[in-house]
């Protein structure tokens, strides 16, 4: 598995794509379904299929996943897959008494063109569906896109299938956070409680994906946005939506249904970010920022003050998703690092053009790319060509790391070989110290690993 033979020489191909820096986009709808309370995901397709899926967040949020799967055979796969999916929903509420089912495609599905739309709607005509249940969906092939495409998807088939507009305005605001970890978007609710702001989180996956062990199980947790706060964000005075990719498609879609406009934010990461979010829910909610937050903030300051000179002219070398690279990257420039190599295995024109507009003036030779054959492999060849002092990326940066010799911060998704993201946020100012902890512990811990004895210091 390592990767001590990747060439330096870089060769253009057309066809290959080589350990690719993303996954799919089911993995993304299921973890979107999991932020409404009561929930219960459902994968239209092969078991093999879901067993992935569910093992993949498992694995990332050391808690159980759980889902429905229509459970192809031979003879769905050639006859399409209706009788299944009407079956499998009929027993869903009859043995697990969901509030609502969320509906995801795949790669099989889509491609033997099955129409969840008119299967949904023989289930309700045929009483497969309880009174008052739910039932919501969205198209996710694996051939297209990635898992924050599919988390995209299934934001806008929950505003779909949920939001409701009355009429009676509510004094709230609505935020699309994006994909973040149950950690940020606890921390998210945490900043607005603390500005005074209303608001409306959704997909919400805090108390849900990191549930406590009480010694007693719950197939559907307590956390989670419900279904009537869901509803509700049809009347909301604004949507702010975190990340473009992951959830403008949502805030465009609500505010064509129910005439809420929208706002699209990064994701509040770092120091820039962070106060782009604060003010714009500020000025949506009618609040002035109280002196806690200023304080906040400068506690973060106070560190990158601190910490300058181990931070200054450092190059770095980032992957993940789009909407967590454009705010990190600004936050590395305002520490004064040089982002050197950047890569997104999600596809999308306006990625690169952020990217570069950012660094246009501390990095203007930064290497990015996004989309088809933007991967690992090739990440580790610009390493190879142009050497780095830290690489920021998920558990599938180590093998590189390793045999590079680098630093390496864990960070997006997924990270299999350690804990933490679930349980200690990266959003807001004081995550941004958690980040910069993380960056400076890794750079210091290589000094001091590689320090001659005589320069071995007690004191950094």
């Amino acid at each position: 598995m390592l990767l001590r033979h990747t060439p330096k020489e870089i060769k253009e191909r057309n066809a290959l794509t080589i350990n690719p820096a993303k996954t799919c986009q089911p993995i993304g709808a299921m973890y979107a379904a999991l932020g409404v309370h009561g929930c219960l995901p459902h994968s239209h397709g092969s078991q093999g299929c879901c067993s992935y899926h569910r093992s993949t967040l498992t694995r990332h949020y050391k808690d159980p996943i759980m889902a429905g799967t229509s459970s192809f055979t031979e003879g769905s796969s050639v006859f399409g897959g209706q009788s299944n999916l009407l079956q499998a929903l009929a027993n869903m509420f009859t043995i697990y008494d969901p509030d609502l089912v969320a509906i995801h495609s795949t790669c099989l599905s889509e491609t033997i063109g099955d129409d969840l739309t008119q299967i949904v709607q023989k289930a309700f005509d045929d009483g497969k569906i309880p009174a008052g249940k739910k039932v919501i969906y969205c198209n996710t092939p694996s051939y297209i896109g990635s898992h924050i495409t599919g988390f995209a998807n299934m934001c806008t088939g929950i505003v779909r299938g949920l939001a409701e507009h009355t009429g009676v305005a509510r004094d709230q605001v609505n935020i699309l956070p994006g994909w973040v970890e149950p950690s940020d978007m606890r921390e998210i609710k945490r900043i607005a409680r603390d500005l005074g702001a209303n608001i409306v989180l959704f997909p919400d996956t805090s108390d849900v994906v990191d549930t406590p062990q009480t010694g007693e199980y719950k197939m559907y947790p307590d956390g989670g946005a419900t279904v009537a706060e869901i509803a509700s964000a049809g009347d909301s005075i604004k949507t702010l939506a975190c990340g473009p990719w992951a959830s403008e498609d949502a805030a465009k879609l609500l505010d064509a249904n129910c005439k809420v406009p929208y706002e699209v934010l990064d994701i509040p990461l770092g120091l820039s970010a962070t106060d782009r979010f604060i003010e714009a829910l500020a000025n949506a909610a009618k609040v002035s920022v109280p002196p806690s937050f200023v304080a906040e903030r400068g506690r973060l300051v106070d560190v990158i003050a601190d910490m300058s000179q181990y931070l200054h002219g450092k190059r770095v070398a980032l992957f993940g998703d789009p909407d967590q690279l454009m705010p990190l990257t600004e936050f590395l420039l305002d520490l004064d690092m040089v982002p050197t190599h950047i890569v997104s295995g999600t596809p999308g024109k306006r990625f690169s053009a952020r990217i570069r507009e950012l660094c246009k003036e501390k990095a203007p030779n930064v290497n990015v790319r996004n989309g088809e054959r933007a991967d690992l492999f090739l990440l580790h060849q610009w390493i190879k060509n142009e050497p780095v002092d830290l690489i920021i990326g998920n558990t599938y940066g180590k093998y590189i790391a390793r045999d590079e010799d680098l630093p390496f911060v864990r960070f997006g998704f997924p990270i299999l070989d350690r804990i933490g993201h679930s349980y200690f946020p990266t959003v807001g100012y004081t995550g941004g110290i958690r980040l910069l902890e993380k960056m400076l512990g890794v750079l210091m811990d290589k000094i001091d690993r590689d320090a001659s004895e005589p320069k071995f210091e007690l004191v950094m």
